[in-house]
């Protein structure tokens, strides 16, 4: 997608040596999500050049993202031609079903073991903003920050791939409780309960994050990207599988540090 095609969906991409910074740039709204935009964030994945290591996502002004546009849930308030999720009631289980899963690639790609994603969360991140936040790696908060996952006020349930990673992070029950009730959890509980790296003054959370990307490049990348690889199927499979995985990864890096080490590796 070229800059102007993703300024119209309200993204903003920046690519510096190996990092991406992603900005929801809908300021004037708390960057509320569309639709285009789910269709562009999964265009803009897609797109990034093999070099990049590190993806953050940041919203623009004070908040992260205060959910979906409301305007997409109104069949009068969406400007013609829109493409709006009320467009849905007219479909079929099945093509509702395969448009979700279309929007839900804008969040999946993400996960891609080839980088670490981070969410740099200031203000709000409510509904779809929550679940945005939850498909990254990890997550840094400002210490005014707060998460709500909305849905269920709305008599709707996350199905922007939310659920699975808030369950990872904070167990069957803490999640539900977050869901049913909708209430917000700021960044001090987020951070207690593992939602959260951590909470930083809103003036510290460049710098924290630059911090961490810096980390995060700094070892060989092949190493990086295997280890997500490894922690992302740990809790799938037994331990004589992931047993096996980490055997697989640890010769495929063997092989690839044989250069330099001046080892020529078998065939």
């Amino acid at each position: 997608m070229t800059p102007d095609d993703l300024a119209a969906a309200g993204l903003r991409l920046d690519l510096t040596d190996n990092v991406a910074t992603v900005t929801l740039d809908r300021p004037e709204v708390r960057n509320a999500q569309t639709p285009a935009m789910w269709r562009a964030l999964a265009q803009a994945g897609e797109a990034l050049p093999p070099h990049v290591r590190v993806v953050v996502v940041r919203g623009s002004g004070h908040s992260f993202s205060a959910g979906l546009d409301r305007k997409m849930l109104d069949p009068g308030a969406a400007p013609e031609g829109t493409e709006s999720v009320v467009d849905m009631l007219s479909m079929t289980d099945e093509e509702m079903s395969a448009l979700i899963d279309v929007y839900q690639q804008g969040f999946t790609w993400l996960r891609d073991p080839r980088f670490i994603s981070i969410a740099a969360v200031q203000g709000y991140a409510i509904g779809a903003g929550f679940q945005l936040a939850l498909s990254c790696d990890l997550r840094v908060m400002t210490e005014d920050a707060q998460f709500s996952m909305k849905e269920s006020a709305l008599g709707l349930v996350p199905d922007l791939t939310g659920t699975k990673p808030l369950v990872e992070a904070v167990g069957y029950s803490r999640a539900l409780e977050i869901c049913a009730t909708a209430r917000m959890v700021g960044a001090a509980e987020a951070v207690d309960i593992g939602l959260a790296l951590t909470a930083v003054p809103a003036d510290r959370l460049d710098a924290t994050v630059a911090d961490l990307v810096a980390a995060l490049t700094a070892p060989l990348a092949g190493a990086v990207s295997e280890t997500k690889r490894l922690l992302q199927s740990a809790g799938a499979v037994d331990l004589d599988e992931q047993r096996r995985l980490e055997r697989e990864a640890q010769a495929r890096r063997f092989r690839e540090l044989a250069p330099l080490m001046g080892v020529q590796p078998a065939s």
